[in-house]
């Protein structure tokens, strides 16, 4: 278990809030605490970097505003927007979510972590952030950014369990200024002590995209949204050259609810 003294708790945390006046970076997200439009920032930024989901945030909350315009929406409209994010699972969580939502919680995010988890695509990080930038909960979220920041500056070794690197996170949190504390986190992680300035590797590392799986799914989804439907031989001769089972990359898409099958003969976004 990490103890930190109140000497190391306090330096750090000026040093934290010292490079944060003077290097702060703004986000269309950090100009508002409505607890759905961060949440949509929030599993936007899901290993999306910051700079390519700021404008797609803009055209999203004009697109979808509320909880209740994303849950009515289609899921074509919804991945149509999505696309240039990657990972349009993430999206379509959270269509998902916004339906639940409504469903459970009378069209309101709901302020908890543990409530927050019950939702599709959030897990522990994100049902920590979400009432973090919303709400200035006190409690702390680590991501690999913050987790990297605390290794190196306490001198941790690089298999210290989550579990430990949470603690010490909680004992560095300044109560009341959550908010404020994990955007100067975020920015001195993405700023100053990058993984490569640190030489703290992250938990997983993307492997390359073009070519990869991920690439050939994002591809057929972006031609499906623009058409009605595609029949399966068209799919089968387009991707001939696929090194992948293009045969298993449509069944993961129908099981996990994007597309689904017609007569057996073609490929469409799901409607519903």
């Amino acid at each position: 278990m990490i103890v930190l003294h109140q000497q190391q708790i306090e330096g750090f945390r000026e040093k934290i809030f010292d490079f944060y006046r003077t290097n702060r970076r703004s986000f269309p997200w950090r100009e508002t605490t409505d607890r759905y439009a961060v949440m949509v920032s929030e599993i936007m930024l899901q290993q999306t970097q910051a700079d390519r989901v700021a404008e797609k945030f803009r055209v999203w909350m004009e697109r979808f505003p509320d909880t209740e315009t994303l849950a009515l929406s289609s899921l074509r409209d919804v991945l149509a927007l999505w696309s240039g994010l990657g990972y349009n699972s993430r999206g379509q969580r959270l269509q998902l979510s916004a339906r639940l939502i409504m469903e459970r919680f009378d069209g309101i995010v709901p302020s908890t972590p543990d409530q927050l988890k019950s939702l599709p695509g959030i897990g522990e990080y994100t049902s920590r952030s979400i009432p973090v930038f919303a709400d200035n909960l006190d409690v702390a979220a680590v991501d690999t950014n913050i987790r990297r920041i605390i290794m190196h500056e306490f001198t941790l070794p690089e298999d210290t369990r989550k579990a430990a690197i949470q603690v010490a996170a909680e004992q560095l949190l300044p109560h009341g200024r959550s908010r404020e504390w994990h955007n100067a986190l975020m920015d001195y992680g993405s700023l100053a002590l990058t993984s490569r300035r640190s030489g703290i590797r992250p938990i997983s590392r993307q492997s390359k995209f073009q070519g990869s799986k991920r690439w050939y799914r994002g591809r057929l989804i972006r031609e499906l949204v623009q058409r009605e439907g595609i029949f399966l031989e068209e799919i089968e001769e387009k991707y001939r050259s696929c090194p992948w089972d293009m045969g298993e990359i449509i069944a993961d898409l129908v099981r996990e609810g994007l597309v689904e099958e017609q007569g057996g003969t073609m490929l469409k976004i799901r409607e519903k």
